[in-house]
């Protein structure tokens, strides 16, 4: 965990006030103690690619929760897409080739160019 000067300090182009805005807007959701807010690693990642999505990329700040709310939802397919095949590797082989000939065949039909009958 890390705290707000410290976050500041490892990112060199963060500007603290940027940060206190991001908080505000509930684009980074860092924890509390008594003393201060608290940045995990993961938190700490999302600072970075705000950093560079605002500053690299010139995203607008009225865009930047759109971009960040799209980002969130690829994460979270991502994410499920990596317990669906962990799921699938744990079915005997029979299973798996089904699975794999379902998914192959929608991908088929699904393809650009296709046309649904």
């Amino acid at each position: 965990m890390m705290r707000v000067d410290d976050l500041v300090e490892r990112i060199a182009a963060l500007q603290r006030s940027d940060l206190e805005d991001w908080i505000r807007d509930e684009l980074v959701a860092p924890g509390r103690d008594a003393e201060s807010l608290l940045f995990t690693e993961t938190e700490f990642a999302r600072v970075r690619l705000i950093c560079t999505l605002r500053y690299e990329l010139e995203i607008d700040a009225d865009t930047l929760p759109v971009v960040l709310s799209l980002i969130d939802q690829l994460y979270d397919t991502r994410q499920r897409l990596r317990s669906l095949t962990a799921a699938v590797a744990t079915q005997d082989k029979p299973i798996q080739a089904a699975i794999i000939a379902a998914i192959e065949k929608d991908r088929e039909s699904t393809a650009p160019g296709k046309e649904e009958i």
